[in-house]
């Protein structure tokens, strides 16, 4: 008597696996009662475990031959949080697998370089963001646009930040693809990451709040600065000739009030410096952003004796 869970100890398993530690008859009978679900050809994957996103990616893969690509070696990577939609992989062009429920399989006439992660191999990283990107910015063949555009935004601010992908390997994998979807939106959110911004809501400050040439001088955006007890901190964006700093509090990073008290220990620390820091809620930088921009203007101009 073979214990199934014993024979798909992660819970899903190529069918010739499972025949070969158990028989044929036996696959073909767990499956007629419902003990096993096929969920692509030649994959089984336990009932009870069908809905879960690992499970589904390693079925995709095995049954592909190929891959994680897209968002979904996003996933794999930690990039990105798991998605409601169907798990992509990458096959060679000379392939054209049948179609599968819940897996889009996109063919490629340049062979990608992969990782492993776990069971799975996936597309590098820049490669990854930069396909997703384009599947992402195509409403007429990805149902699921809006969502994944999000996603992978996110994913590509974030692993810059932690520096899970570089942002030079993504400019160059774009121009290798110089008319893909969206171009021209991802070149810009690069120029934006690259010169700073580490979040959506700098991203925001700097296009809507932050002011610049003609009227002051431009921003250094994470400006490194040391305290007076020696500890390092990144302003989110500076004037060092002013000595004026401006921080964006986000809607929930900011919210406890032991961030607020560590804020406001920093600014003390920095006052005594001579740094004037001008704090703005992210309430207020949503639905004023003209007057925040208006009040970082008339500070820089007397600190800049204008």
């Amino acid at each position: 008597m073979h214990r199934l869970p014993a024979l798909l100890p992660d819970g899903v398993a190529r069918r010739a696996d499972v025949v070969r530690e158990s028989s044929a008859s036996s696959v073909v009978r767990w499956l007629r009662r419902g003990d096993l679900v096929q969920l692509h050809p030649g994959v089984l994957v336990l009932p009870d475990r069908t809905g879960e996103w690992a499970i589904r990616s390693r079925a995709a893969f095995l049954w592909a031959g190929g891959p994680l690509s897209h968002l979904s070696a996003l996933i794999a990577l930690g990039m990105a949080e798991p998605q409601g939609g169907p798990v992509h992989v990458t096959v060679p062009y000379a392939r054209s697998p049948e179609r599968q429920p819940g897996v889009v399989a996109h063919r490629t006439t340049r062979s990608p370089v992969t990782v492993r992660c776990g069971a799975v191999d996936v597309v590098e990283p820049a490669r990854s963001v930069v396909d997703a990107w384009a599947w992402a910015h195509s409403p007429g063949r990805n149902a699921r646009s809006p969502q994944e555009a999000a996603a992978v935004r996110q994913a590509l601010i974030e692993g810059a930040r932690r520096r899970a992908v570089r942002l030079a390997a993504l400019r160059r994998e774009s121009d290798r693809r110089a008319r893909h979807p969206g171009r021209r939106a991802l070149v810009e959110l690069l120029d934006l990451v690259a010169g700073g911004c580490q979040s959506e809501l700098e991203i925001w400050g700097a296009l809507e709040v932050l002011p610049g040439p003609p009227v002051v001088p431009a921003p250094v955006r994470q400006h490194e600065l040391r305290l007076g007890n020696g500890r390092r901190v990144h302003l989110d964006a500076a004037w060092p000739g002013a000595r004026v700093a401006v921080e964006l509090d986000g809607a929930a990073f900011h919210g406890s009030r032991e961030q607020r008290e560590r804020d406001l220990r920093r600014d003390t620390e920095l006052a005594a410096l001579g740094w004037v820091v001008l704090r703005f809620s992210y309430a207020r930088l949503m639905t004023d952003p003209e007057g925040c921009r208006r009040e970082i203007v008339a500070v820089l101009l007397a600190r800049l004796g204008r």
